[in-house]
């Protein structure tokens, strides 16, 4: 008998009381290993996700959680050779190897990056810009994000059983969230295998991560309103996890990613012998075979013009010939087989139910004469006039079918049969095709790639998820958003709006807030290291005054000589300007002039210049002054300085407004780095 696969639960290694279910390799039919959960106590799970693994990681700010991130996927890449070995088994080539294993590290890489890059290294996201509540600004609104004392279960698929699962922790990691995998147990030995490497580098606090090898059991039971599920899977299992009472009645947050029939549509601009043409045909033939089809993204309906629909038929059918279907272990193999008998038989099922408005143009045909591997070779079908069922039937393998349409109305009309997609392509080099089909698709798809010979070279094609683009999409698709770079993480926080004073609100979020108490230091804020600086800290100028020849020179200077500046007559009958005024930017520029520091200190340089407005014209003779305050303070976990966020406010002689902005500058993190 094979190994019998372990759950990781409560921060030890769970062997169930059973002898598990058999595991076979899709290529061989050789028992892998067994699975089962019998015995275990998923209740005790949950709350130790919530008692040790979440307090741990939400002790940590986001810049510290993603900097774990980082070093779990370096270890992970050091291990790839072992986890391709084993992901033979599963069907998968080196090819489709690189898919789950690679984009997985890839997707946690990403999420380490956005991480530091855009959220502060805090335990706290201010969401937008301040909302005044009243006449005065002292009593405001902010909407923040805030991690919640929850836990995440993750429910995923068998097609993927490294990158499902990295796709999924990863986000919910630097949310703050622990969580708990539950793989599909057709390829659950690889998702295990991960789990046990992560678990032995002691990267990820204790807690942070728990795996269940088998069934799901009551574990639904356990969650409460703090908690959720993000389910990918067949949208019949999401269904009967939409009724559960802990999703209708409890409060637990359920996100889908279901199966869905997405789409390529080829433009009527596209001719045989255009890069496009050869785009269209390659990236439908990838996508049934790229895992065998086993992908919630590939294509499976193709839709042409009916013009074209025999040539291009015809062509997808010559491509697919040249398919060498094999074990994924030998080196001319271009697809492996399915991950079990049970799933071609699915497949197989799919496609006599297609058969009833389709015919079939390339046949399915022996591939393995010992019948114990789950081979199975593509399917290519061209519906018929006013066809249901390829609307309808999803094959979850290397079928694809085609249709065809004769306006552009009509190819929408087809695309949105669908009910909702995942991914959607087009294929065009005609913007105005383009534009229509993507706003047409667009309301059924949750990604759309368009396709041309400009973005051909750097494309990742029609199915690849990307970890800053939302993954998910509406309707039979499930409902869900997964990745999104940011949006992945927030979606798993809780959103508040805060309403209450200026220094209330510098308190709670760490950000000062205009309103709010300054600290006038005694020596200038640019000569202190963030060891010293404090939110808050402010240098106020003195006066300057704009002289016309400074406007005439800096136009001369810079050459725009905008009439505004340059032109009296004209500038008079401006309603907004009334006369001859400053530049925007000189004003910005002397603003500089009037706060900076020259000598050499701890600010070592100047990066950016964000949200600046100019509020107020500045005539010749008026007068500005600036005050400049720290506003936020955000060490790198990875560098011997941080960023510092300076508000920027600008008046002019009769104190109003004249220009308001955020300074951005890199600052040492000790008095002993300045330059």
């Amino acid at each position: 008998m094979s190994r019998l696969l372990e759950s990781y639960a409560a921060g030890r290694w769970y062997a169930a009381s059973a002898e598990g279910h058999p595991l076979l390799d899709a290529a061989t039919g050789e028992e892998v290993a067994r699975i089962s959960s019998a015995g275990l106590d998923l209740g005790e799970m949950v709350h130790h996700a919530r008692t040790v693994g979440g307090p741990a990681i939400r002790e940590l700010t986001f810049h510290e959680r993603a900097l774990l991130l980082k070093d779990l996927a370096t270890h992970l890449t050091g291990l790839k050779d072992e986890l391709y070995e084993l992901s033979l088994a599963t069907g998968a080539t080196r090819r489709d190897s690189a898919i789950d294993i690679d984009g997985g590290f890839g997707t946690v890489f990403s999420y380490s990056s956005k991480g530091r890059r855009e959220l502060p290294n805090d335990t706290v996201v201010c969401d937008g810009d301040l909302e005044q509540l009243g006449r005065t600004g002292v009593f405001l609104g902010q909407h923040v994000y805030t991690s919640r004392p929850g836990v995440a279960v993750q429910v995923n698929a068998f097609n993927f059983p490294v990158w499902g699962m990295l796709e999924k922790l990863a986000p919910a990691f630097i949310a703050g969230l622990p969580s708990i995998v539950k793989p599909a147990s057709q390829t659950a030995y690889l998702t295990e295998l991960v789990v046990r490497r992560i678990v032995e580098s002691g990267i990820l606090p204790e807690g942070s991560l728990q795996l269940l090898s088998g069934s799901a059991g009551d574990l639904l039971d356990h969650l409460t309103v703090q908690d959720s599920v993000a389910f990918t899977g067949s949208a019949h299992t999401a269904g009967i996890l939409r009724q559960h009472p802990s999703v209708l009645h409890g409060g637990v947050q359920l996100q889908v990613e279901a199966d869905s029939l997405n789409c390529s549509v080829l433009g009527p601009d596209v001719a045989a012998g255009d890069p496009e043409w050869d785009l269209f045909v390659k990236g439908v033939v990838t996508e049934m075979t790229a895992k065998a089809g086993q992908k919630c993204t590939a294509i499976r309906r193709v839709i042409v013009p009916a013009a074209l629909a025999d040539e291009v038929t015809e062509a997808i059918a010559a491509r697919l010939a040249s398919t060498v279907v094999g074990h994924p272990g030998d080196e001319s193999t271009r697809m492996g087989p399915l991950a079990s008998l049970g799933q071609r038989d699915e497949v197989r099922k799919a496609v006599e139910a297609l058969r009833s408005s389709c015919d079939v143009v390339v046949e399915e045909h022996d591939v393995d004469g010992s019948g114990r591997g789950a081979f199975m070779s593509p399917v290519l079908l061209r519906a018929r006039t006013g066809a249901v069922e390829p609307h309808d039937v999803e094959p979850f393998g290397p079928v694809s079918t085609v249709m065809s349409y004769d306006t552009l109305d009509e190819a929408v009309t087809l695309a949105a049969r669908g009910k909702g997609s995942l991914v959607g392509s087009v294929v065009t080099h005609d913007p105005a095709v383009a534009r229509r089909l993507v706003l047409g698709l667009a309301p059924w798809h949750g990604r759309i790639l368009v396709l041309d010979r400009d973005d051909a070279p750097e494309s990742t094609g029609h199915g690849s998820p990307l970890p800053m683009l939302v993954h998910g999409g509406p309707g039979r698709a499930g409902g869900g958003e997964e990745l999104g770079g940011v949006r992945g993480v927030l979606h798993h926080m809780q959103r508040s709006a805060i309403q209450a004073s200026p220094d209330m609100l510098t308190a709670i979020t760490g950000r000062w807030t205009r309103g709010s108490q300054r600290t006038a230091t005694p020596e200038h804020p640019f000569r202190h290291s963030l060891a010293t600086l404090r939110i808050g800290d402010t240098i106020a100028s003195e006066p300057r005054v704009i002289s016309l020849e400074d406007i005439d020179h800096f136009a001369d200077f810079t050459g725009d000589t905008f009439y505004a500046h340059t032109d009296p007559e004209a500038a008079a009958a401006n309603p907004l300007f009334g006369g001859i005024v400053a530049h925007g930017y000189l004003i910005v520029s002397m603003a500089a002039g009037l706060f900076v520091d020259p000598a050499p200190g701890p600010v070592l340089a100047n990066f950016g210049v964000d949200h600046l407005r100019f509020l107020t014209p500045v005539k010749a003779g008026d007068s500005i002054r600036v005050t400049l305050t720290v506003k936020q303070i955000t060490p790198r976990s990875s560098a011997d300085y941080g960023e510092v966020r300076w508000d920027a406010l600008v008046v002019n002689g009769d104190d109003e407004p004249v220009a308001t902005y955020d300074v951005l500058t890199l600052v040492a993190k000790h008095d002993n780095q300045q330059a």
